[in-house]
């Protein structure tokens, strides 16, 4: 078994980092560079619990396709995701977020287990670990810098504002 552990620190809001965290478009934006798409199930906006999400994309060369449902999730501080269908014999990721003053730290936690014996094994600690690192660091730095971006903030306050005046 193979465990990843990320934490990022985000000066934000957590419940607005908690829902980019879970948004399928988002996610879309930022993983541009492997041409993922959601291809079935909850396909846009949020993805919320019990619901499942269909990927295609290229890692390797490879059109691969990977399939997960959101098994728990606790608004604002965890949601996990397990794949149902896809090329890991086990793939968990749980998502995690703290407030800590004016800022979120955001902790990932992915294990998986790959399949074909030593080979798998092999391949997972030349490459696979690797570029699955280098993902979730590349998705976490578009998140923080969509969060932390003046622009980004100034339109959470204004929705913020308007929601609080219209409750």
């Amino acid at each position: 078994m193979t465990r990843i552990e990320l934490s990022t620190r985000i000066k934000g809001d957590i419940d607005t980092i908690f829902d980019l965290s879970r948004d399928i478009d988002f996610h879309m934006q930022t993983a541009s560079h492997t041409q993922e798409r959601a291809i079935g199930g909850t396909t846009s906006g949020l993805i919320g619990l019990n619901e499942t999400v269909s990927w295609k994309g290229k890692h390797f060369g490879l059109w691969l396709n990977h399939t997960s449902k959101i098994v728990k999730l606790q608004r604002p501080y965890c949601f996990v995701d397990l794949m149902i269908s896809g090329h890991f014999t086990y793939f968990v990721h749980k998502h995690e977020f703290q407030e800590v003053g004016d800022n979120v730290i955001m902790k990932d936690e992915l294990l998986y287990k790959v399949p074909y014996g030593f080979l798998g094994r092999l391949l997972d600690r030349l490459l696979l670990k690797k570029h699955l690192t280098r993902f979730l660091e590349h998705r976490n730095k578009q998140l923080k810098k969509k969060i932390e971006s003046t622009s980004f903030s100034a339109f959470q306050v204004q929705t913020t504002s308007l929601e609080q005046a219209s409750a």
